[in-house]
């Protein structure tokens, strides 16, 4: 590093340092990595399940097969697209993976919500309605979150460059 660049970067505020840091370590490329491989291999295992399968499955049963798969391939695209950028993202993968997850859990809900109203009782119904709702709240709350903490960082990084001359 020369002494021309020694002031920019001392010019960095610290937090946008330390985040933009933990964004790129190995620690957060190995998750990385960790997730797309469970979403692949759960996606690979069910499609092996549903192409062994000796008979024709029901369609309830195709359709969450169906969904289960699409959901493990969207987590490890997820995780190759982060893992071949080779620059900080400013926590749009956590938006990205927010709104993944989000997206799994409507739809698990409503699929097992439809399942319980068509096979259990009203007691199974508001159980699962319930349990579905406080995991698509949660799952709302970390996108609110993620999009939060990408603002502060975006704005973090534009201070610098209006700041920098």
């Amino acid at each position: 590093m020369t002494e021309h660049n020694r002031p920019a970067q001392r010019a960095v505020p610290e937090q946008l340092e330390r985040a933009l840091a933990a964004e790129v370590s190995l620690r957060s490329r190995l998750r990385h990595l960790a997730v797309g491989l469970t979403g692949g291999c759960g996606a690979a295992a069910i499609a092996a399940l549903w192409a062994t399968e000796p008979h024709a499955l029901p369609p309830r049963t195709r359709a969450a097969f169906a969904a289960l798969i699409a959901i493990g391939l969207a987590w490890a695209v997820f995780a190759a697209w982060v893992l071949s950028r080779r620059r900080p993202l400013f926590a749009q993968d956590r938006v990205l993976s927010a709104r993944i997850a989000l997206a799994a859990t409507v739809t698990t809900t409503l699929g097992t919500v439809a399942l319980a109203g068509a096979r259990g009782s009203t007691a199974d119904l508001a159980a699962t309605a319930a349990g579905g709702a406080v995991l698509t709240a949660t799952a709302v709350l970390i996108l609110v979150r993620a999009r939060r903490r990408r603002h502060v960082l975006l704005r973090l990084r534009d201070a610098l460059q209006h700041d920098s001359p």
